[in-house]
């Protein structure tokens, strides 16, 4: 049988990488555009995030289109085994394209707005959850088992850099007309979505099966419920820095729990279960899958982290005006970014000739090595020496990220590679979600055991009234996080004109300027961002010695850097050809069918 006939020939495997690359890409973007975007949004829709009851659209703006990702990833990994990956991968495309559109063209104002906002982005969400479900399965079917790791990299580069990349995006769109946020999208959505249907196809082995109803259900009510209360586990409570004790809150958490539970139960005794449990059986898969949920709680509340410290501490002390601060957070965290497009391909290529094993757990490594560097350098930190951090950060996370997901899709059976990629997608997706209720709960813990005692006395000091510093100190501190989250400096619509005006212009200025707000939460900012990077730390760690623990690779057929850089000169003139038309390889053109030649 012919290498074409497997669907590795060289022109297609190229397409496949491409343009999954760039759907990946383009969703993970999205999923992280806001964070920069979101003042100049809500300034856009005219609602006030810091009211007390704007908070929800807050966070289900942010979060929204994760959390339908991580809902319904599983079971559009298991349909696509079912019913042909590439179908359900162009379909996501459009879906994405449509309510990209649509967020685009958003002409409403106030809380209608932001229910237009929230419900299109998590229909925005559906169609990134059929493009992460099958992406990787459609590499996978698209290339050799020792070309994988080198394909997936790129692939990894995509999804995890886009997140990296949304922030620049945001922070340079959002100031000129925050509608570009969500229009940057539709151009790569529409050339994608024909470029799929015409260039794409299923070189997978289908399973033919009854969808699991029970089974979907009972995952999506669960996960559903579990990720709702951390959400509003966010808010403040009856008094509480926090709503963990809120009845709603402990309700969706242990209800949820306990239909997981029975989603299990279901699971087991179905005869075609969504969530393939037997995977679980082979060491690598069950290994890799807790390693890449590990990674991604330590990560996922990184970017909250580090915009808040950039925004609300650190540029507005270096003279920056918190208006600003969106696009200058952005910028300041290219290094990041930078790190991960120099370590993902390169790690991916290593993990093909060498084993995933060491590239991973080494990448684990040094990402506990960064955050525990962050831990000690100061609030007010030299650029430089931050930089060089987030570079390694950067390249360590990509170091993981390739070796780790080209590991765990080669371990599944060629007929449960959506569903497997599905549940890999869903364990990082949720571990994100949770990360950041874990980084904004250890962090508002910090901020309410010293904040309150800090502003009274600061506000006291420039001659506030007690009466007024006392009801502004006891405020929940969430409030002073979402706001150095968002770039806004609150001491102004706190005090209100009428405070300001009655103090001196001297004093009123310097509680409305750069320095005031950002010297009053730094002590009890870095108080909770001691803890919270020590979790990311030991999360790493723990995930290191799992990744270790997932035994050696199998080995692969390696080629010589001449046999590997001949035959991707071929696949380049083959893939050339095929897009002039010719619809078959160059004549004279290296063969991609041939086997790979083994290195000596």
């Amino acid at each position: 049988m012919t290498t074409s006939e497997h669907g590795h020939d060289g022109a297609y495997k190229w397409i496949a990488l491409s343009n999954t690359t760039i759907g990946i890409l383009m969703a993970t973007i999205n999923s992280s555009i806001l964070l920069i975007a979101l003042p100049d949004i809500f300034r856009g829709i005219q609602i006030d995030p810091l009211a007390p009851e704007n908070t929800s659209y807050f966070l289900w703006i942010l979060t929204g289109f994760m959390l339908v990702t991580s809902v319904l990833v599983v079971s559009l990994g298991r349909v696509g085994d079912m019913f042909g990956r590439v179908r359900m991968y162009n379909l996501g495309f459009a879906i994405f394209t449509v309510f990209s559109i649509l967020l685009a063209v958003t002409w409403m104002h106030g809380t209608a707005a932001a229910w237009w906002l929230i419900v299109m982005r998590i229909g925005q969400g559906v169609g990134g959850a059929f493009l992460f479900a099958n992406s990787s399965a459609i590499i996978t079917d698209a290339f050799p088992e020792n070309e994988r790791g080198f394909a997936l990299g790129i692939n990894g580069v995509a999804a995890i850099g886009g997140s990296f990349l949304g922030l620049l995006v945001g922070g340079l769109l959002a100031p000129v007309e925050w509608h570009l946020v969500f229009l940057v999208s539709v151009p790569f959505g529409l050339f994608g979505t024909v470029w799929a249907y015409l260039k794409l196809r299923d070189n997978g082995v289908r399973t033919h099966a009854r969808i699991d109803w029970a089974g979907n259900i009972s995952f999506g009510v669960g996960l559903i419920a579990i990720l709702t209360g951390i959400v509003y586990g966010l808010q403040p409570y009856g008094g509480h820095t926090m709503g963990w004790t809120k009845p709603f809150v402990l309700v969706c958490l242990f209800g949820g729990l306990a239909v997981l539970i029975g989603f299990v139960v279901i699971e087991v005794r179905s005869a075609d279960p969504m969530f393939r449990l037997e995977l679980f059986r082979h060491r690598g898969f069950t290994m890799g899958s807790l390693t890449a949920l590990l990674a991604a709680l330590a990560r996922g509340g990184l970017q909250f982290m580090l915009i808040i410290w950039l925004q609300g501490i650190w540029l507005p002390l270096h003279g920056y005006s918190f208006e600003k601060t969106p696009l200058w957070a952005g910028i300041y965290m290219i290094p990041l970014t930078v790190g991960f497009l120099l370590a993902g391909p390169m790690a991916g290529r290593l993990a093909d000739r060498y084993g995933a094993r060491p590239f991973a757990t080494l990448g684990l490594v040094f990402t506990a090595v960064a955050f525990l560097l962050f831990d000690l350098i100061p609030i007010n930190f030299n650029y430089w020496g931050f930089a060089a951090i987030l570079l390694l950060m950067g390249l360590s996370m990509g170091l993981f990220a390739a070796p780790n997901t080209s590991a765990v899709m080669n371990t599944l059976p060629a007929s449960q590679r959506g569903a497997g990629a599905g549940m890999l997608t869903t364990f990082q997706n949720s571990a994100s979600v949770l990360s950041i209720g874990v980084f904004f709960t250890v962090i508002a813990l910090g901020l309410a055991s010293s904040l309150p005692d800090a502003m009274f006395h600061g506000l006291t000091g420039q001659g506030v009234d007690p009466a007024k510093a006392h009801e502004l100190a006891n405020l929940p501190p969430i409030g002073s996080l979402f706001a150095a989250f968002l770039g806004f400096n609150p001491t102004e619509q706190l005090l209100g004109p009428d405070t300001l005006n009655s103090l001196p212009q001297d004093r009123a200025d310097f509680l409305t300027g750069h320095t005031f707000f950002p010297n009053l939460i730094s002590g009890p900012f870095g108080d909770g961002l001691h803890l919270a990077f020590g979790f990311a730390a030991i999360a790493c760690v723990i995930a290191a010695v799992l990744s270790w623990l997932r035994g050696r690779d199998a080995p692969h057929a390696r080629q010589s850097l001449r046999a590997e850089a001949a035959e991707g000169l071929a696949g380049v003139g083959e893939l050339a050809a095929m897009e002039d038309g010719a619809g078959s390889p160059l004549p004279g053109a290296p063969s991609s069918s041939a086997e790979p030649a083994q290195s000596a």
